[in-house]
């Protein structure tokens, strides 16, 4: 059986029962076979390869607790638009992209990363301005959250959508003076219209998966995850499946709207991983984007122009229609990750899923998640922590949105989102994630945030709710483990577990927090095979 030897470097384990050091580490067929003082470990291989880490570091490999596999493959087949500076930007990134491109007139084209806070307008553009970019191919501008977007004037026929249109509950299309769309929508206008859009499949696709994962694996990633797979994307995944398209392993989420094919096509993935892939839940939404000042908040934003007042964001669904989610997964045994930004989605989601597991006699542990969980407040954590409930922050948002969040909500709340200092404290286990692709699957910028908690224009944003290195890093390794239930197999460096390591060119424990993203992914390894190297 092959076998390689780690040895000359900083081993951090992550495990503290056995102690957070080692000297070296030995792996055999995928697995490691032994850790600990490189005497012991050196006496029991036989003929290994012998890696020199050359005085850097190795690690358990990241696990991403929660992203979107498919929107970020399916994105490297789009016109990126992050850093976009004004309408005219937009507008000219569009155009070349069709002339480079040669795209025929009538095929839909996606473009997807703008961020209205970072435009000179300081606003979406209107159907309008993609006319003026896409006057003839049917054209949709998703925001940076995935929650918004703007569709031009052919788009909108295409798609059947007119002045008459009703908007859905949890959603809305924006209107001008006459009452004709705009083209922008937001929440569950956008996000169920989208899924009616074509995209492209075959080899391109199933290439782009591939890319996507190789960037998860530039970042020390191994255990990715889709949190969010409807029924069409069935034969998306059957192919992935069939051809061993994916590597690194694939939590997927079903959508419990979309699910029932999803659910009996792959019945022998559910749970459990087959060439890679795994479906470990449901997902849903409760809410909106903060940034986007859509999240459902229990206290109102500041006063913006076209909003009324003491507007507070608003529910993606009604409490009937949750109940039935939480009952569904509960009587199943299976996890459910909810979607809540505001801390009135976390208020929906901590009460029905109380009452639903009070339904029952002996309701199953399915460990729920509540992803994003950026305004979760501070009085709600001993319900959160009484219902066993896992909260995946994103703190990154303290750097990329926290002024943002500052100009919308005022300083004092703002600087309470991510609260893992907070829960931490009343001993809650808690994850963070990056919802890529809404940003790179970043790890060690997001250690970075949360030890710091400095938002981009240099405020510190709630430095009462810091926390170590050591609990930033276990937020994407233990915890995250422990969050998929795969504790005894993932997250920390300890025999028989999965040999699912990463290089790092410093050890986290020994660099100041503030040089924390001076740090580099040197190599990453699924299961004892090299999958990316620097």
């Amino acid at each position: 059986m092959p076998e390689t030897l780690f040895v000359n470097g900083t081993i951090l384990t992550m495990d503290e029962s056995r102690g957070l050091y080692a000297e070296a580490l030995l792996v055999r067929d995928g697995r490691i076979a032994a850790v600990g003082p490189r005497a012991q470990v050196e006496a029991q291989a036989d003929s290994p390869d012998v890696v020199d880490l050359h005085g850097a570091a190795l690690l358990p490999s990241f696990i991403d607790p929660h992203s979107h596999l498919s929107s970020y493959a399916m994105g490297l087949q789009q016109i990126p638009m992050a850093g976009a500076a004004d309408f005219d930007d937009i507008v000219a990134r569009i155009r070349r992209y069709l002339q480079e491109n040669q795209i025929p007139k009538g095929q839909w084209v996606t473009a997807q990363g703008y961020d209205h806070n970072a435009l000179a307008e300081h606003r979406p553009p209107d159907r309008c301005v993609l006319d003026a970019a896409a006057p003839e191919n049917p054209l949709v501008l998703q925001h940076v959250s995935g929650h918004t977007g703007v569709f031009n004037t052919l788009a909108l026929q295409q798609l059947g959508l007119d002045a008459d249109t009703p908007d859905p509950a949890g959603g809305k299309f924006y209107r001008d003076a006459d009452g004709r769309l705009t083209g922008y929508a937001e929440e569950n206008a956008f996000i169920e219209t989208i899924k009616r859009i074509p995209t492209a499949g075959g080899p391109q696709l199933l290439r782009c998966y591939h890319r996507a994962q190789q960037c998860y694996a530039s970042y020390g990633i191994t255990t990715v995850q889709d949190g969010l797979i409807i029924d069409q994307m069935a034969p998306i995944f059957q192919a992935l499946v069939d051809t061993n398209g994916l590597f690194l392993d694939t939590v997927a989420y079903a959508d419990f709207r979309s699910c029932e094919t999803l659910l009996r096509q792959f019945a022998d993935h559910v749970d459990r991983y087959k060439n890679h892939f795994k479906i470990g839940g449901y997902k849903t939404f409760l809410d909106g984007s903060p940034q986007a000042r859509t999240a459902w908040l229990r206290t109102p934003y500041q006063p913006a122009s076209g909003q009324e007042k003491d507007y507070c964001g608003y529910p993606a669904m009604k409490d009937e229609e949750l109940l039935a989610q939480l009952r569904r997964a509960l009587k199943e045994g299976r996890q459910v990750l909810a979607h809540c930004n505001g801390d009135a989605a976390a208020q929906q989601y901590l009460d029905l899923f109380t009452r639903a597991q009070g339904e029952l006699d002996d309701a199953p542990d399915i460990r729920p998640v509540m992803i994003h969980a950026q305004f979760l407040d501070r009085d709600q954590l001993p319900r959160l922590k009484e219902i066993g409930m896992i909260p995946s922050f994103f703190v990154a948002h303290v750097y990329h949105w926290g002024d943002v969040h500052i100009k919308n909500v005022g300083y004092q709340r703002a600087a309470r989102i991510s609260c893992a200092a907070s829960a931490l404290a009343q001993g809650i286990r808690f994850t963070f994630h990056q919802d890529s692709p809404v940003i790179q699957p970043d790890m060690i910028e997001t250690i970075w945030c949360a030890a710091n908690r400095i938002t981009k224009e240099g405020k510190e944003l709630g430095p009462e709710e810091r926390i170590s290195t050591l609990e930033a890093l276990k937020a994407v390794t233990v915890n995250a483990a422990y969050q998929y239930f795969e504790e005894n197999r993932k997250g920390s460096l300890a025999a028989g577990k999965l040999a699912d390591l990463v290089i790092l060119s410093e050890d986290p424990l020994a660099v100041p927090a503030d040089d924390l993203r001076r740090i580099r992914v040197l190599q990453t390894f699924k299961e004892g095979v090299r999958v990316f190297k620097a």
